[in-house]
């Protein structure tokens, strides 16, 4: 299989994507807590489910790359 490469600012935009599900994650959990009304709950538990899914395959497209170091398009592990 082949080793993906990103830039150094790809590998930036997904960390802030992984830092902004992590958050969402967070907000969604603390609010079921809050909820009462059932749809918003089922709703707040579907976001839940799916952020922490988005979250490991960002997790496994960093860990399965590597990362650019200059315009040549050398690389290191």
């Amino acid at each position: 299989m082949e080793q993906k490469a990103f830039a150094i600012h790809e590998t930036m935009e997904v960390h802030e994507l992984l830092a902004m599900k992590n958050v969402c994650v967070t907000k969604s959990l603390t609010m079921q807590v809050l909820v009462s009304d059932p749809p918003l709950l089922s709703l707040l538990k579907t976001c839940v489910a799916t952020d922490r899914r988005h979250i490991q395959e960002l997790r496994d497209l960093m860990s399965d790359a590597r990362i650019m170091t200059n315009h040549q398009g050398a690389t290191r592990p």
